[in-house]
């Protein structure tokens, strides 16, 4: 099969289409002709040799894909031919990708391939985050940090759904509307003012019950400025880096704060399994439905996946990437 490979570790010059084994699905797997791939930070940093893929899984990028399903062993409840987006830890930019039949989930009528592919990754790591690692609940609030990238964008909308107050920051005025647009109370350009005040002044004081952070050791402070008494705080990506110059624990232990780390490609099968039959049942109705919607900036044909990464990496989109697979 083709598949988009790495020649060395580096810039997204190092990237090129060739020939890969195509994977060999077992027992509890389907087999999916992939049509579109989500791109995402994580393949960045895969690239640039900082993120090696967990043992035992393929080397290739790409986390997220929509097909059809080509193949089917012993996995009840699928077909040949049937439409199916889904998880991966690796492989997803390729014409074949393998997964768990139990984590591949039924693309909505109402959805193409490529605004499908933009959902797995951004959508389960939003829904893990707000609900089962920060347990937010209607009536509560959130600040969401980089509101406009794909995660940003997919939890904002859950919070809407859910009832639960969010509040996003963004690096231009363009993507301050954009959250807005998608149901943040308040959108904050952290280039132009402290979120923390913002933050503190929209809530008279009282602060935020979760934060939501991709960034790390620059928002540190300000993050546990922002959290109301026993607040949380869901670190998902350390963009700015993970050494904090200097920490002052008191805030923690002052307003009994819970600081939980999260990822979810390392996560054990069984573990992921539950996550996304638990996102099956309450979740996915709402695309149906139009409540929540993936939000795409572009769609790059994967032979344009160099583009494709160089512009994620200037911070353009607003929005998920897609990667357009073809023969």
């Amino acid at each position: 099969m083709k598949a988009i490979l790495v020649s060395k570790p580096g810039g997204p010059e190092q990237l090129s289409i060739g020939e890969f084994p195509a994977p060999v699905p077992r027992e509890d797997e389907l087999l999916i002709r992939v049509q579109a791939a989500g791109v995402n930070r994580a393949d960045i940093l895969q690239r640039q040799g900082k993120y090696p893929q967990p043992p035992g899984v393929s080397p290739l990028l790409g986390l997220e894909i929509a097909g059809v399903v080509s193949m089917v062993a012993k996995t009840p409840g699928w077909k040949p031919g049937d439409r199916v987006m889904a998880l991966l830890p690796g492989g997803g930019y390729a014409q074949l990708a393998t997964v768990n039949y139990q984590m591949a989930l039924p693309i909505p009528d109402n959805l193409s391939f490529e605004q499908a592919a933009g959902i797995p990754e951004a959508f389960l790591t939003a829904f893990q985050a707000l609900f089962r690692v920060a347990a937010l609940k209607a009536g509560e609030s959130v600040l969401i940090h980089a509101g406009a990238s794909g995660v940003g964008s997919a939890a904002i909308q859950l919070a809407k759904a859910f009832g639960i107050r969010a509040i996003a920051t963004a690096g231009s005025d363009k993507k301050v509307q954009f959250c807005r647009s998608l149901g943040a109370e308040l959108a904050v350009n952290y280039r132009k003012e402290s979120f923390a005040d913002a933050v503190l002044d929209f809530t008279a004081g009282k602060g935020v019950d979760a934060v939501i952070d991709f960034v790390g050791a620059p928002y540190w402070e300000s993050n546990l400025k922002t959290l109301a008494l026993d607040g949380r705080m869901v670190l998902l990506g350390l963009l700015g880096g993970y050494r904090a110059e200097a920490l002052n624990l008191l805030p923690i232990l002052r307003k009994r704060l819970a600081i939980t780390g999260s990822t979810l490609r390392s996560r054990a099968l069984n573990y992921k399994i539950r996550l996304c039959k638990e996102f099956k049942s309450k979740i996915l109705p709402l695309f149906a439905e139009g409540t929540i919607k993936p939000i795409i900036d572009r769609v790059f044909h994967w032979q344009d996946v160099r583009e494709a990464h160089r512009y994620m990496e200037a911070n353009k989109n607003s929005g998920k990437l897609i990667l357009k697979i073809s023969d």
